[in-house]
């Protein structure tokens, strides 16, 4: 079968570059989330304990899963946490569209929260894919 990356074996390159991004990516929203905390505690539920340490360990977290995802050896188990992780932020995410919806700070808000909270899944699926850890949209044959 194919489609726009054409069969399993050729989407390998595509999933290299893949990785490479999603890795840098995580790696650098680790380092932002250690060295800037502010911006990530003002998003963080009020039913999150903790919500320093979490911040923190999110960050450390957030650059163990990004080295891990380019080895072979932790590939599969760091896409498999990359994508639970971005399901675990995505009620901060949805915290920050609405807080800022509610305050009145411009329409810029619609332009940045929609497609964020949009492109979820697509991190998931992104995470998933690049660590071979699924092969949709390709099909085995």
């Amino acid at each position: 079968m194919s489609d726009a990356f054409g069969s399993i074996e050729h989407a390998e390159p595509t999933r290299g570059i893949m990785r490479w991004i999603i890795a840098a990516l995580y790696f650098v929203a680790g380092i932002i989330h250690l060295a800037r905390p502010e911006p990530f505690l003002a998003i963080t539920p009020d039913w999150v304990p903790y919500p320093g340490v979490v911040i923190f360990l999110s960050g450390l977290f957030e650059l163990a899963v990004a080295l891990a995802l380019l080895t072979r050896r932790f590939r599969r188990a760091a896409g498999i946490a990359m994508a639970v992780y971005a399901l675990c932020v995505w009620p901060a995410n949805f915290k920050h569209a609405i807080d800022s919806f509610a305050m009145a700070s411009g329409d810029w808000r619609w332009w940045y929260h929609v497609p964020r909270l949009a492109l979820q899944p697509v991190i998931v699926w992104w995470a998933l894919f690049s660590a071979s850890v699924i092969d949709w949209p390709l099909r085995r044959r």
